[in-house]
């Protein structure tokens, strides 16, 4: 295999750098539509009269849907095209937006989670493998990896200005929606379905890709594989205990720390001034996904602190998010809580690398695939478990209580990755 160029954008042919620019664009516009309403989710969730139990119960739904159908429609790309696929996931997304809005009934709204977590399962990865595929045949050997971030450091910058918008929309025209009759947050709502059939525009429009054969019972023989894929991979991880260690930890990971990101604005909210209270959680949320971001770009550093023994490394940032996450149920006052809340973030992304180090150097190539589904299918279900039992410990006492608890089972997840540190070094793994 040749060796592959280095990356450099002013080198690249001219189809290269538009097909960047169309993705950067897409990415951007893509993350904007969904940011728009990620910061006032469970505040329109609240506002809509739903409880701290009946909210994590839809978020759960939502996570159970993904976990469903992330699998069956793995191969679905692959055999019908990209971008018909994604433009379905843009569709659900539509439908979910518009449910939304429709209703304040549980059952309606726990049919638009559901469309969120089918959208979800349909877009996985579909177009960053439309775009891969694409620039190596515009760009043959050239590094793809710099590409790719330009195009997801678009999708951050989106998600975390749709993020501001979406507060913002709330605050300003939000009173006004309520003087006819609607709830402030339908606002960032209507702007989000907006922005989503602008995407879906732009794909039909700007995404070229070559019709591929038609592949009859594509998606018939991806739910027949299902058992087949968990099967192995479930086997694979049992003959393998430092995989079974890693991915129990990681569910109790999620179980832990998912309730505290879907929630918290619920509990900052009543901190703040109600005149501008939605535009905090909307910069504190686009705060969030830069401060994961940001650790993530550190945690090779850290790394480097623990001398690249990835299992210390991550059973350390257990035990930091179990303190932190128990700090942060303790602040009543928002610039502390916000200061705090950075801290866990910046920890989240550290903790995302070891464990993916962990994972990939204990598989081979052939395997690799079937544990990624496994784990996905494991932090899917421990964050739903974890949000349904967070939720009922926030209903019945209050949110500080269920933050607090939920960090027994960080320091669980801790005792796992010292225990996968032991095994690590006995199978060179």
């Amino acid at each position: 295999m040749a060796a592959e160029i280095e990356f450099s954008f002013a080198a690249i042919s001219v189809s290269a750098r538009r097909h960047i620019r169309v993705f950067q664009m897409h990415q951007f516009l893509d993350r904007f539509a969904m940011g728009l309403t990620v910061a006032v989710v469970a505040l329109a969730l609240n506002d809509r009269g739903m409880d701290l139990f009946q909210i994590s119960l839809l978020f759960g739904i939502y996570s159970f849907t993904t976990m469903a159908l992330e699998l069956p429609f793995g191969g679905l790309a692959d055999s019908i095209g990209r971008k018909p696929v994604f433009l379905t996931a843009v569709v659900a997304s539509l439908i979910s937006l518009a449910l939304f809005l429709s209703s304040s009934d549980f059952y309606v709204l726990a049919l638009s989670f559901a469309f969120i977590g089918f959208g979800r399962a349909l877009r996985s990865g579909t177009l960053d493998a439309w775009f891969v595929e694409t620039f190596k045949a515009s760009a043959p050997d050239v590094d793809v990896q710099p590409a790719l971030a330009k195009a997801q450091w678009a999708g951050a910058l989106g998600l975390a200005t749709g993020a501001v918008l979406g507060g913002r929309l709330a605050d300003v025209i939000g009173p006004g929606a309520e003087y006819f009759g609607r709830s402030a947050y339908d606002v960032p709502y209507a702007a989000s379905f907006a922005v989503m059939l602008c995407v879906f525009l732009f794909t039909m429009l700007a995404i070229v890709e070559k019709p591929r054969p038609k592949t009859q019972g594509a998606l018939r023989q991806g739910f027949a594989n299902v058992p087949a894929v968990i099967k192995d991979a479930g086997l694979l991880a049992l003959k393998h205990p430092v995989l079974s260690i890693l991915l129990a930890s990681l569910a109790f990971f999620l179980m832990a720390t998912n309730p505290v990101e879907v929630i918290w604005p619920t509990h900052a909210k009543p901190m703040l001034d109600p005149e501008y209270a939605n535009t905090v959680i909307g910069i504190v949320t686009a705060l969030y996904f830069f401060s994961i971001a940001l650790g993530a770009s550190l945690s090779s550093y850290i790394s480097r602190i623990f001398k690249r023994r990835h299992a210390i490394t991550l059973a350390a940032c257990f035990v930091g998010l179990a303190c932190v996450q128990i700090a942060l149920a303790v602040q009543g006052e928002i610039v502390s809580f916000v200061a705090v809340f950075t801290l866990f973030s910046l920890l989240l992304g550290v903790s995302e690398t070891p464990a993916s180090s962990i994972l990939h150097r204990c598989v081979e190539d052939g395997q690799r695939s079937t544990m990624l589904s496994l784990r996905s299918l494991i932090q899917q279900m421990g964050a739903a478990l974890g949000l349904i039992l967070a939720g009922a410990v926030a209903e019945m006492y209050a949110t500080p209580m269920a933050w607090v608890g939920g960090a027994g089972f960080l320091f669980i997840a801790a005792i796992l990755a010292l225990r996968l540190a032991k095994l690590t070094v006995q199978t060179d793994c």
